[in-house]
Formats: C-alpha cells, structure tokens, sequence
C-alpha cells in the first residue's frame, strides 16, 4: 500500500497537472469532490484513507466503488516527496534528504528518545536569513515549501517508520519541530495550512501542544501564529545584546531585541504550564560567559520560559567552536538558580549532520534565464 520513494518519484512525475489532495484542508477537499459531481461523503472517506491509513492509491481505497475510483484518478493523485538519500546516526536520529516535483531538495529529520520521537521539518528550501552559526544559512533562499511539500514529510516520516494507521497506539511519530531548513514565519500561510491540516482529530491529530514552532524573530507574525495555530513558541535568540545579536542573527537588525520580548511577552496563552522555548547556542567566547547568562535573565524577566542551551554543532567551514563543557555547566546552573528550566540538548545525528545548524541542500536558485 506505501509505494517505494523510486515509485513516488516516477508518479509525481507522471501526474504534476493533476492536483495534489495532500495539499487540502478537508473542506476544500469535499470542494474538489463535489465539483466533480460526486456526494460530500465520499470526501470524508477519501480524508480518512489519506491521513488515518497513509493511502497514495485510489485503488486501495476498498470502500469506495471501483469505478469512482477510476475517476477520482482522472482528476487527482496522492503524493509525497521522494527520497534522495537516506541517513541513519549512530544514536538513531535518522535523516531523509527529499527530491521535490521540481527537483528541489530539502532535509528531514526524526529523533527517537525513550518517551516520544520528534520529527524536525524544514518549510523552505535554503534560508533567506543567514545567520552565521547555522549550516543552512550559508545557502540562499530557493523557495517556499508548498502546503503539501509540508505534509508530505510527515506522511513520508510515518510511512518509513510504519506508523499507520494514525491511530495506532505505539506510534514513533509524536511531535513535530519546524526546526528545519528555513524560516517557518516567512512562510507562514502555508505553514499554518499544513499544521491545521496534521492537527485535525479526523486524521492524524497531532496535537498543537506537540507541535513547537521555532523562529529567528519576524516579529509581525508571531502574534498572527499564536491566535491561530496556538502551537508552542520557540526564539532563536543566542544573543542578549544587539549588537551581537545583528552579528549572529542579522533579522535583528530589522526586529531588534526590545521589538521582539516585547512580541514575545504577548504570546497567548503562556504560563508555567506553557513555557515559550529560548533556544541559544552556546559559542565558546562569544555568549558564553556569566555575564551573559545574568543579561538573558534580566532580558526575559517575567516571560514564562525555558532556556535550551544548545552546544555548538560545527559543519564544514564554520568559524565558531563550541563552549567547553564547564562553561555551559556554570551558564546553565545561574538560569536555573534564577528559576528558569535550563536543559542542555544532547547534540543527535550530529556524525551526519543532522544535529541543529547542521542541515543543508544542494539545491540552488536559478536565475530567470536559466529556468527558461
């Protein structure tokens, strides 16, 4: 029933005029359905075989009339990303590199821990921002993730871990992290479309309390994301000072740090029980220092918040080295002390380079005489 990434590959290349529907929320699906003149009810099947049981043939849907079928093959096709290349670390994290229709590549990650295992997403292929520690941001921005693109890496995830059906109680797949390639909040539409689509209780029903949405800090949509996603919020912040902080993550220039604990501090529904995520990483000599950790204390003073404080993952070519190991000790034990959770992520999949910072393509963007 889950066709191999060679037989994806070929079908999404026979079938780009047709239309996607792991691109639709359910009522644009029944839309689609009925303006081929079939019933509504034959949308809600089709929803179920897509997201509750991982189908990508129209004969397999063995509910549905065989030659309604035939015709909803006329008009539509079920598609994932196919796989380029598969890589497993040596702590399990495992990491996909997906072909897109056009040819695109991006990466996709999963980390199993003993109590859940997280799925590490990318919403664009490359990075218009360019952050100086991050691996992705030393490859330009080629485009935008379509709304199926999104979903189509956790379709793909749990048809490799065999996670369907959706329901099944001992699924590996239970949260997501757009952590990946790319700035979620640049993308925003058809980020919030995917998640409203992966959310739903009639599919896979992920909750939005499992769902963490991490940004560098486009300040105008983060409060757009919490009034209508609701998801948790994770600051790619690293910095505590302006200055270092245009340097580490240039955006700032434009949303500095006031604009942006200001935006923060209004993000609905946070409390001790819902804590927006800090995610800083530790550069030896750069934000390291006791200093540092005392100004991030003061800067988010009254923020319900947990600090990540997150080692240094190099890649090829990277200026930076990591703190040393007692120097995060002493940052993270003066955050705790002032009350604030301060856990030290454990670097995974960082022997493929697939910890965070790490991820990049090869794709790149053609310029307008090249594409013609």
């Amino acid at each position: 029933m889950i066709q191999s990434s060679l037989a994806r590959a070929e079908n999404t290349k026979q079938h780009t005029e047709l239309q996607n529907l792991t691109a639709l929320s359910f009522a644009e699906l029944t839309n689609a359905v009925t303006e081929r003149g079939l019933p509504k009810f034959r949308a809600k099947q089709i929803w179920s075989w897509i997201w509750r049981h991982g189908v990508t043939d129209f004969q397999d849907m063995n509910n549905i009339a065989k030659p309604v079928r035939a015709e909803l093959a006329k008009y539509f096709v079920i598609t994932r990303p196919a796989i380029s290349r598969r890589q497993q670390s040596s702590d399990g994290t495992l990491k996909w590199l997906i072909r897109l229709a056009d040819g695109q590549e991006a990466e996709t990650v999963y980390i199993p821990e003993e109590d859940r295992g997280t799925l590490c997403i990318s919403s664009q292929v490359g990075c218009t921002l360019t952050c100086s520690f991050c691996h992705t941001g030393t490859q330009r921005l080629v485009r935008n993730l379509t709304v199926d693109e999104i979903c189509g890496q956790i379709l793909l995830a749990m048809d490799e871990l065999g996670d369907w059906p959706s329901g099944n109680p001992s699924r590996r797949l239970t949260n997501i992290v757009l952590m990946g390639m790319g700035e979620p909040l640049f993308n925003y539409d058809n980020v919030a479309e995917a998640m409203k689509i992966i959310m739903s209780g009639d599919g896979i029903a992920i909750s939005k309390r499992r769902i963490t949405l991490s940004t560098s800090g486009i300040v105008p949509e983060i409060a757009r994301c919490g009034a209508e996603l609701d998801v948790n919020l994770a600051i790619s912040l690293h910095a505590v000072t302006d200055s270092l902080r245009n340097e580490l993550v240039p955006i700032n220039k434009k949303y500095n740090l006031n604009t942006l604990i200001d935006a923060v501090r209004n993000y609905p529904g946070l409390s001790n029980a819902r804590r927006v995520t800090w995610e800083y990483v530790m550069l030896d000599g750069v934000n390291d220092s006791p200093e540092d950790a005392k100004a991030l204390i003061k800067l988010i003073s009254g923020i319900p918040s947990k600090i990540n404080l997150i080692p240094f993952n190099p890649w090829p070519g990277s200026h930076y080295n990591t703190s040393k190991p007692d120097k995060i000790e002493r940052f993270a034990a003066i955050v705790l002390k002032a009350g604030y959770p301060s856990p030290v992520r454990t670097p995974r999949g960082s022997d493929i380079l697939a910890a965070c910072g790490q991820l990049k393509s090869d794709s790149v963007r053609l310029r307008a005489r090249e594409r013609a």
